[in-house]
């Protein structure tokens, strides 16, 4: 007769948590608020209803669909008067989500990008504020093409085409939502 192992049972678990041991947390929402539009005073929900007009709009304006017709939005303001936005956002990086959020100014450029959440194992170099400072002052207009003016990350490829499509992405919810939000 063989014995059951009862502290296997035990060691399951701690496999499973292990494959999510790889997420980290860098920054919250408030955290990257401050950072993308420094020279705000507050930041308020901005609540946005995409109709199927405006989601088929920003897919043919980014090239990727918006999964979701409520994205997280915050006017910031400086005196109650609109200093830009910030968006977060999630991309699929390998496997595992990026949270993400990009700051846009009012007139649709981009202030900057800040990862808020990384969980994969390999592509963390998405995080490198050289590669993410690349973005700082793209429109909606600017190609957005992996290798051409937005270099790819070797070991990071998904994670940066991924991240490079979701800010072009956002931009394009500004053209289509926010351009002409007051």
């Amino acid at each position: 007769m063989t014995r059951f192992n009862w502290a296997s049972l035990f060691a399951i678990p701690a496999i499973a948590a292990s494959s999510s041991a790889f997420a980290a947390d860098y920054l919250t929402v408030a955290e990257a608020q401050h950072i993308l539009v420094p020279q705000a005073d507050g930041f308020a929900a901005f609540p946005v209803t995409l109709s199927p007009a405006q989601l088929a709009q920003i897919r043919q304006i980014s090239g990727v669909p918006q999964r979701t017709a409520q994205p997280r939005i915050w006017r910031a303001n400086v005196g109650g008067r609109l200093a830009g936005w910030v968006i977060v956002d999630e991309v699929i990086g390998k496997h595992e989500y990026i949270t993400y959020a990009t700051g846009i100014s009012s007139d649709g450029h981009v202030l900057g990008v800040e990862i808020l959440s990384y969980r994969e194992s390999k592509g963390g170099q998405v995080r490198d504020a050289r590669w993410r400072g690349l973005f700082r002052g793209k429109t909606v207009r600017d190609k957005f093409k992996l290798n051409q003016d937005i270099p790819n990350i070797s070991g990071a490829t998904l994670s940066s085409r991924n991240v490079t499509d979701g800010v072009k992405r956002l931009l394009a919810i500004h053209a289509v939502a926010l351009a002409q939000a007051r």
